[in-house]
């Protein structure tokens, strides 16, 4: 009695690890099948001006002394 129980119950976790994968697996190819490569974008924005420190909000005061000193005196 204690065999059929252990067999069904390996056979019951089986199943249910099948069930799962087979779960993962159409979730995945649904997400394939809807959001799927649609091409190129229809709009186009050119050439976008990109360089670095090029930004007008970017622009600080330069400190006389190097690092994180401020002040004439570096204090």
């Amino acid at each position: 009695m204690k065999e059929n129980s252990k067999h069904e119950s390996v056979l019951r976790s089986w199943v249910i690890i099948s069930l799962l994968l087979v779960l993962i697996l159409a979730k995945g190819f649904f997400a394939f099948a809807v959001v799927g490569d649609l091409g190129q974008p229809g709009w186009d924005y050119g050439t976008v001006k990109d360089i670095p420190a090029s930004s007008p909000f970017g622009g600080y005061e330069l400190l006389p002394n190097p690092q994180h000193i401020r002040g004439a005196d570096g204090k």
